[in-house]
């Protein structure tokens, strides 16, 4: 009888030295993405979306007569057209700058408000227990999908008969309202992702709820409360659909003083300009003011 001898495969080679994980597919695009043409690309793009703020500051500091006259890139070759007159005259003008102080006054309640509700009732729906809380927690992201234009004639309606319309007030709760519902899903998944371990620890420690919620829960969800309140303070700085409606039409916010002062031909560009300037520059020192704060809010919610 003949005997087959069993044929053992050779062995691969492994290579020498240590073997290098293979990087995420994102890891690599990322390390890939960091050429010299990609930078110069993500440059001039920039520069594109920065150049209507550069014209509009450019034309901020242009006379009447010159505006009219030229675009706003005539300033790069004629520098001595650039005045602060514009700016002047909107400082003294009392209509403008009352509207900055409404502004004002509507924006940073409405963000004080939004962000100390939310962050109570985001960690009461996700440490504490009490009945109907997941479908209480379901009816808050069912809000997040009601446009604002569906609620406009009856909270209109609801607020003249209580008192609130045309009203700073109104304006507040109007806001406050409708940015509840995506601040208390944001940071309830935040604070969600605290360590069960570090709350328990406190709570041995004799620590209270209103205590851990100030002492622990907060310090870990400042990037996440930092990014909301930047939203929110945006939101409402920039809103004009609101404050066209529910605002004193005698003492408006800044978009809608703003649009009032539009005329035909826009010949009152030398208020617009300026003041259109200046009411974006106040968002722009919130979110640099904040930025660290948000761009760890972003990177911990994406790593989570």
């Amino acid at each position: 009888m003949t005997t087959v001898d069993h044929v053992v495969p050779a062995e691969r080679p492994r290579p020498a030295g240590p073997v290098r994980a293979r990087q995420p597919l994102p890891a690599r695009i990322a390390a890939r993405a960091g050429g010299g043409a990609l930078r110069i690309f993500l440059i001039l793009v920039a520069l594109f979306w920065l150049m209507p703020s550069v014209g509009l500051l450019l034309s901020s500091l242009r006379s009447p007569q010159q505006i009219a006259a030229s675009g706003w890139w005539q300033v790069l070759a004629r520098p001595a057209q650039l005045t602060w007159d514009n700016y002047s005259q909107l400082l003294a003008d009392g209509k403008v700058m009352g509207s900055l102080v409404t502004t004002a006054a509507i924006t940073v309640p409405a963000t004080v408000l939004v962000v100390v509700i939310g962050s109570l009732a985001g960690y009461a729906f996700a440490w504490l227990d009490f009945p109907g809380r997941d479908g209480w927690f379901l009816v808050v992201v069912g809000l997040l999908v009601v446009p604002v234009q569906v609620a406009l004639i009856p909270v209109a309606k609801l607020f003249g008969a209580v008192g609130l319309f045309e009203t700073t007030a109104g304006v507040i709760l109007f806001h406050t309202a409708f940015g509840l519902p995506f601040a208390v899903f944001l940071l309830r998944n935040f604070f969600a992702e605290i360590p069960r371990e570090l709350l328990e620890a406190a709570r041995l420690d004799g620590a209270g709820e209103l205590r851990l919620f100030t002492r622990v829960v907060l310090p870990l969800g400042g990037p996440a409360i930092a990014s909301l309140g930047i939203f929110q303070f945006l939101w409402v700085w920039n809103d004009m659909l609101v404050a066209l409606i529910f605002a004193d039409s005698g003492h408006p916010p800044i978009t809608v003083a703003l649009q009032q002062e539009v005329r035909q031909f826009g010949n009152n560009i030398d208020v617009l300009a300026p003041g259109a300037f200046l009411s974006m520059v106040v968002p722009l020192i919130v979110f640099f003011a904040f930025q660290r704060q948000f761009v760890s809010g972003v990177m911990a919610g994406a790593v989570k």
